[in-house]
């Protein structure tokens, strides 16, 4: 989930990603995974991989025969996915490029995934091209974006903190992340992929205990770090502050939403 303006991440910021959006990805990631029909001997790209969340459940199904690879911009990302996947699977190449400009070979994938990350291309036109470029005739491409946010507490009291703490430029990225899915399958359907599918997903998600939580996952994304850089630590956790008190306090469990979109080559 790194691959544009919007989406970068420094220092421990990576570290904490891997941990802290864990919770949040995991059922999303299964359900990205599966739709993508993989099988072992697979050759399967990760694009925006992040911290290798996709690219380490699809190596589990491609198997030993397979062949899993991810790209992501963003270098700090990309050491803590290196760092994280398991040795039993296939070598997951991790590689630093651009989606707009993949360093692959045409026609090298059987399938590309893409877990929250297209909201964030710079230019999803060309990202979508080199897509279709890298992956075989007749290959699976599989995405998801968050969708719903008023049917998503958490992120509503997160948006409410950005704003209320953030830049103006803070509240338009954090907005960016929960583009709908028109642009995207009007932008696989130009690319030339074909026999689009869309699916809306949620997920009831039980959180780590929220004093840590919070303050924790707001800290490992872009409009928590901008937070910091323009007014310190002590803005992170007033903002903290302010997602808890916009929360239940009888549960750790809510809902949360993204449509699922597949297409063939």
């Amino acid at each position: 989930m790194a691959d544009a303006t919007g989406f970068h991440l420094k220092g421990s910021a990576p570290e904490r990603y891997e941990h802290y959006v864990a919770p949040l990805m995991a059922p999303f990631v299964t359900a990205l995974v599966d739709a993508a029909d993989l099988f072992p001997g697979a050759t399967v790209l990760d694009l925006a991989c992040g911290t290798g969340f996709a690219a380490r459940a699809a190596a589990a199904q491609a198997g030993p025969t397979g062949r899993v690879a991810g790209a992501d911009v963003n270098q700090g990302m990309l050491e803590i996915a290196v760092a994280c996947h398991p040795r039993l699977y296939p070598d997951i190449e991790f590689t630093a490029a651009s989606a707009d400009d993949l360093p692959y070979p045409d026609a090298t994938f059987d399938a590309v995934l893409c877990q929250e990350g297209a909201q964030f291309f710079p230019d999803l036109d060309a990202a979508l091209r080199e897509t279709v470029r890298v992956t075989r005739p007749g290959g699976r491409f599989a995405a998801t974006v968050w969708s719903h946010l008023d049917d998503s507490p958490y992120f509503v009291a997160q948006q409410r903190a950005v704003e209320q703490y953030g830049t103006p430029e803070n509240a338009a990225a954090f907005r960016a992340a929960f583009a709908t899915a028109d642009r995207l399958t009007t932008a696989l359907t130009g690319a030339g992929f074909h026999d689009l599918t869309i699916r809306e997903l949620t997920f009831a998600i039980n959180l780590p205990p929220l004093e840590d939580y919070v303050p924790g996952h707001l800290a490992a994304i872009p409009w928590g770090q901008a937070l910091i850089e323009t007014a310190g630590e002590e803005a992170l956790t007033r903002a903290a502050d302010t997602i808890r008190a916009h929360l239940p306090t009888d549960t750790t469990t809510f809902p949360f939403s993204a449509t699922l979109v597949t297409a063939i080559r």
